[in-house]
């Protein structure tokens, strides 16, 4: 196919996307954790946050929408928010082990599904690698 016979990269990814979101939604209903919820804790994974603003940030989220997500984690005993002890302003955000266990069982039937999307296709491994890499240049 030449070049100006493929599809733009934009449709190409979000048609992935929209793909990649469905196949997410009934797992995440399922360990009845939200989107975003599943957001938080997968940033939270390798260690705390250093105040809501940060992670905010991180993952993109607007830090006023983020709080009802951080209350509904910590009421479910999924993440703390402590005071940091360097500045008592700042709460330092962390999964409890609870919340780990959580993060790791609904990343584990993600990556489940996903294999099975992958299946198919041709050179996967040469694929994530590629996406992992253009997901680290635009971040």
């Amino acid at each position: 196919m030449a070049e100006t016979e493929r599809a733009d990269l934009g449709a190409m990814v979000m048609r992935l996307g929209r793909r990649l979101l469905a196949m997410e939604q009934p797992i995440l209903e399922h360990h009845g954790v939200s989107m975003w919820g599943y957001v938080v804790l997968t940033a939270l994974r390798d260690g705390p946050a250093r105040a809501q603003a940060t992670l905010a940030a991180a993952i993109g989220a607007d830090k006023t929408r983020l709080i009802p997500i951080l209350d509904d984690l910590q009421r479910r005993g999924l993440i703390e928010r402590d005071p940091d002890p360097a500045d008592r302003r700042v709460r330092l955000l962390q999964l409890t082990p609870e919340g780990r266990t959580l993060q790791k069982a609904v990343q584990k039937d993600i990556r489940a599904a996903e294999e099975a999307i992958l299946a198919g296709t041709e050179d996967r491994e040469a694929f994530v690698r590629a996406l992992e890499a253009l997901s680290r240049a635009v971040s």
